[in-house]
């Protein structure tokens, strides 16, 4: 029935809804704005993708770590494999784990490797460290690390070869600084410690 003044009498049980709905819809997008990673993070480039990876000779039985931070300082190793937009997709421990079931039969996989992704690039300097965490050959080693940008195409931007000689060894290989065009900046050797193992880490 349409009331007096040629207007509609409104319910107040539909504006309460409506009120409801319009407040549902404001924390819908406060928790958006809260739980997006450039909002909490910074500038962040899910397009720039980085891998590091670690190798060293198949016929060494040794165990080389691969420790990896970010600019946030968040760390990532074989003691968290995920770790802000970092992840350990390899963990390799020389011979314990070379041997994998495929099918029901034992295949050896005799390559030792790490391997470290960066799935997204969060402006700042990046410490690439190697932990010598099991020396079972009297030996030196030699260990080659090689950062490669994956996307758009694959392109080594860094190499180098490395001698590792003794146990609970700790050594900062690279520290660089991505750029948002695909270069790789700032890089130095500057010594850090990433694992909790040393007691007296450097300056």
């Amino acid at each position: 029935m349409r009331p007096r003044g040629g207007g509609y009498r409104t319910d107040p049980f539909v504006d309460l809804l409506f009120n409801a709905l319009l407040g549902f819809t404001l924390l819908f997008f406060v928790s958006l704005v809260y739980f997006n990673p450039e909002a909490r993070q910074g500038k962040v480039n899910l397009k720039a993708e980085y891998i590091i990876s670690v190798t060293w000779p198949e016929h060494r039985t040794d165990d080389i770590d691969l420790w990896v931070r970010d600019p946030l300082g968040e760390v990532v190793s074989y003691l968290r494999k995920d770790a802000g937009w970092l992840h350990l997709d390899r963990d390799d421990q020389g011979a314990i784990n070379d041997t994998v079931i495929i099918e029901g039969e034992k295949i050896i996989y005799p390559i030792n490797q790490e391997l470290v992704t960066l799935r997204g690039l969060v402006d700042g300097e990046y410490t690439v460290n190697l932990y010598y965490y099991e020396k079972r050959e009297p030996e030196p080693i030699t260990v080659l690390v090689k950062i490669e940008r994956i996307n758009p195409s694959v392109q080594t931007v860094f190499v180098q070869k490395v001698i590792l000689s003794k146990e609970d060894e700790e050594r900062t290989i690279v520290r660089f600084t991505p750029t948002r065009d695909g270069k790789i900046i700032n890089v130095n050797e500057r010594q850090a410690q990433l694992t909790p193992y040393l007691l007296d880490p450097p300056e």
